[in-house]
């Protein structure tokens, strides 16, 4: 029978055995129970979320979201993240690549001469191999392998997702942070500048005789300690720069900004969502369930590593000594091989041990994401619940030092109360101006961990 038409015989007979050879063994993925709670917040049981809303209708300041753009785009985990989808993308290829048939040709020429007693006797050889070798997944060894890749695939765009959800949470703090300190720097230096006119008055009163030495060297100790926090806050403000700036992707540079607001306004309440729904938000609780199934099908390569492979091999060609009559001398090969493990020293039982452990390490880390994340979440709901009433009692505070102050430095001026009693008036009005911008701060800081807990902030 000619080669080629035993070959029109035998495929349709490889994928009768590949299609009979369609058994999948071993324990199939099933989410974990995580016995989810039933609402995130008293207030809000609607199933909308503000982890929904782009981050641009979140963030509208423009400085902010020229910085967020080009921290997504130029910031170096985010480029090494897309790398990393390329190369486990790639290598998935390669698991699907191996469900099919394996060709490869392999052509060989030899001329050679031998002498046998003064006689010259050629030894020619030439020859030309098409060699088509496939495993059959029997048992669902290649399945389970191109399952794998797929998650750890999938884990990897999840990975990415997540970084940009923190990304974006980062540069907002950051951002807010700076220019919170910029506005806590012009507070301390617009103090610095009364704690001077303080000491020119006490100078003044002092050499009139209306007071004693101590009051003035007191003047002279609150000015130097208050100028103080200058150069701390200088510092501070570089060091939140570089932060922004390494954030970009560049080098330390001034960071341009906008001014802190005098208020922050939010809603009374925010939609949070469901319990359910932060499953599917939150790209990093996504990608730990990703790494459990990932875990669960490299226990069933190495559980049906323990079971026969099976080999089919097609080879085709021509081989002869003589040249002129290559094409004269065909052969063809086919064969199967089944190769079935006996004896390893309970390596491979071992194995499967060893990854079924893996994958229930796993399962952990994946309920652990999800305690993690409940856990940020209700944190952030309850300091967004709270944030308002801070903020009011500090506005409050502020209020009040300013006109405590005002009325000491009159009754100071006119003799009434020692300096002492106006220092205490001033250092609790600086205080309170410090506390009052602080809380504007955390009022923007805390929507930011709130969307950030909610899994807002990837999706584009």
């Amino acid at each position: 029978m000619r080669p080629s038409k035993y070959i029109k015989q035998f495929v349709p007979a490889l994928f009768a055995v590949f299609l009979l050879g369609s058994c999948k063994i071993g324990k199939q993925y099933t989410r974990p129970e995580l016995h989810l709670p039933e609402t995130l917040d008293s207030l809000s049981v609607d199933s909308t979320s503000i982890g929904d809303y782009p981050w641009e209708q979140l963030y509208t300041d423009t400085v902010l979201q020229s910085l967020i753009k080009k921290t997504l785009e130029y910031n170096k985990d985010m480029l090494i993240a897309a790398a990393r989808i390329k190369e486990l993308a790639a290598m998935k290829r390669i698991d699907f690549a191996n469900f099919f048939p394996n060709a490869s040709l392999k052509a060989y020429a030899e001329k050679e001469g031998k002498d046998y007693g003064g006689k010259y006797k050629p030894d020619n050889d030439a020859q030309v191999k098409l060699l088509v070798n496939w495993e059959i997944d029997l048992w669902g060894n290649l399945r389970w392998a191109r399952e794998k890749s797929m998650a750890e695939f999938m884990g990897s765009v999840e990975n990415q997702r997540a970084l940009q959800m923190s990304l974006v949470a980062q540069m907002a703090q950051s951002y807010f942070e700076l220019v919170a300190l910029d506005n806590e720097l012009s507070i301390v230096k617009k103090t610095v500048d009364a704690r001077r006119e303080s000491l020119h008055l006490a100078r003044i009163r002092y050499e009139g005789g209306l007071t004693s030495e101590t009051a003035y060297r007191q003047a002279q100790v609150e000015l130097a300690r208050t100028s103080t926090l200058v150069p701390d806050l200088e510092r501070k403000i570089t060091l939140k720069e570089n932060e922004i700036a390494f954030l970009t992707g560049e080098y330390p540079h001034q960071i341009t900004r906008t001014t802190l607001p005098e208020d922050v306004l939010l809603s009374s309440s925010l939609p949070v969502g469901l319990p359910s729904s932060l499953l599917e938000r939150r790209p990093d609780i996504r990608q730990a369930e990703q790494a459990v199934i990932a875990a669960n099908a490299a226990a069933g390569v190495a559980f049906t590593n323990l079971f026969p492979k099976l080999t089919l091999t097609v080879g085709v060609g021509a081989q002869n000594p003589e040249f002129e009559d290559f094409l004269k001398s065909p052969y063809h090969l086919l064969s199967a091989t089944i190769l079935q493990p006996i004896f390893a020293m309970g390596k491979n039982r071992a194995m499967v041990k060893a990854k079924r452990a893996a994958c229930e390490q796993a399962a952990y880390a994946y309920e652990k994401a999800v305690l993690g994340a409940f856990k940020e979440t209700y944190n952030a709901i309850a300091e967004f619940n709270k944030n308002k009433e801070i903020y009011e009692t500090r506005l409050r505070l502020e209020q009040s030092s300013k006109i405590t102050l005002e009325l000491a430095q009159l009754q100071y001026i006119n003799g009434v109360i020692g300096y002492m009693d106006l220092l205490d008036a001033q250092r609790g009005y600086l205080d309170a101006q410090i506390g009052l911008s602080n809380a504007i701060r955390d009022k923007q800081i805390t929507l930011v961990n709130l969307y950030k807990a909610l899994g807002g902030g990837w999706k584009q």
